[in-house]
C-alpha cells in the first residue's frame, strides 16, 4: 500500500527528539524522503540510527543552530539542491522556553532568548524554503503553536512561552494569506502536554502538575510524539489541499473544557 506522503520531500526540524523525532520516523513511514535537523549531532545520529533499524531512511544535516540564519539557509539548500524541491517544511523544533511570571522574568535572560528559541526559529526557516516552494508550484508548512497560545496556565508562570506560541499561530495566518497565490499552505498545530525527555525534565509530565493537567482532559492520558505526528500527516498530505491558514489543537480536548 502506497504511504500518504509517498513521493514528499519533507524538512523536519528537531529530529533528535520529542515530537520532531516522532514526526521525523511516521513520515519516513508514511513513504516521504525526510531531510531533518538538530542542534545535537548526537540525537539526530541516534534517530537516523534507529530508523534504520526500523528499515526507514532519514537524511540529517547535523548540528545545524536553526537561531543562526547561515545554519539555517546551508540545511534548506542542501534539501533542495539534493532532492530538486521542498514540498514540507516542520518547524518541531524549539529551544526549552524560560517559565517565570512577568514580575521576575529577566528580559536579557530569559523573555527574548524564548522569542528566539519559538518565533525567530520558525521565520528563519520559512524564509529560507520560501523560495524553494515557491519555484515548484507550492507546499505545505507546519508550524507549532500550544494550548498556551489560547490560555494561560495556573500551575506555571509562562508569560514568554504564551507569547511566543501566540506569535506563531499569529504569523502562520499571515504566512498562510502571503503563500496562496504561490500555492503554499501554513497551518500550526497546537499539542497538549506531551509526554518527551523536555517535559520530563521541566517535571511537567509526571506528579503533581501532570495530575492536574489530566484533571482537565476529556481524554484521561497525556500525549504522546505520535499523537502530534499523525497529525502532521494530515497536514503535511494531498488530504488537506484546502485548508490553510487553520489551527488544529491536539491537546486530549483540554481547550474544550
Amino acid at each position: 500500500m502506497a504511504g500518504r506522503l509517498d513521493g514528499k520531500i519533507a524538512l523536519v526540524t528537531g529530529i533528535g527528539a520529542g515530537i520532531g523525532q516522532g514526526i521525523a520516523l511516521r513520515y519516513a513511514r508514511e513513504g516521504a524522503t525526510v531531510v531533518g535537523c538538530d542542534i545535537s549531532a548526537e540525537w539526530a545520529g541516534k534517530t537516523v540510527a534507529d530508523a534504520a533499524a526500523q528499515g526507514l531512511t532519514i537524511d540529517s544535516m547535523h548540528p545545524v543552530d536553526l537561531t543562526k540564519p547561515a545554519d539555517v539557509q546551508r540545511w534548506v539548500d542542501y534539501a533542495g539542491e539534493t532532492y530538486g524541491r521542498i514540498d514540507i517544511l516542520v518547524n518541531a523544533a524549539a529551544i526549552p522556553p524560560h517559565m517565570a511570571p512577568v514580575s521576575i522574568m529577566d528580559y536579557d535572560s530569559q523573555w527574548t532568548p524564548t522569542m528566539v528559541g519559538e518565533v525567530d526559529l520558525v521565520f528563519l526557516a520559512i524564509k529560507a524554503a520560501w523560495p524553494w516552494m515557491t519555484k515548484v508550484g507550492g507546499g505545505s508548512i507546519i508550524n507549532f503553536a500550544s494550548v498556551n497560545a489560547m490560555r494561560g496556565s495556573v500551575n506555571t508562570g509562562m508569560v514568554a512561552h504564551c507569547a511566543g506560541k501566540a506569535a506563531v499561530m499569529a504569523m502562520s495566518r499571515q504566512i498562510a494569506i502571503e503563500g496562496g497565490p504561490h500555492g503554499i499552505r501554513c497551518n500550526t498545530i497546537a499539542p497538549g502536554m506531551v509526554q518527551t525527555a523536555a517535559t520530563a525534565s521541566a517535571g511537567t509530565s509526571s506528579g503533581a502538575v501532570a495530575e492536574r493537567i489530566l484533571q482537565r482532559l476529556v481524554i484521561k492520558r497525556l500525549g504522546v510524539p505520535d499523537d502530534i505526528a499523525w497529525a502532521a500527516v494530515f497536514l503535511g498530505s494531498d488530504e488537506s489541499t484546502w485548508i490553510t491558514g487553520a489551527n488544529l489543537p491536539v491537546d486530549g480536548g483540554v481547550t474544550a473544557a
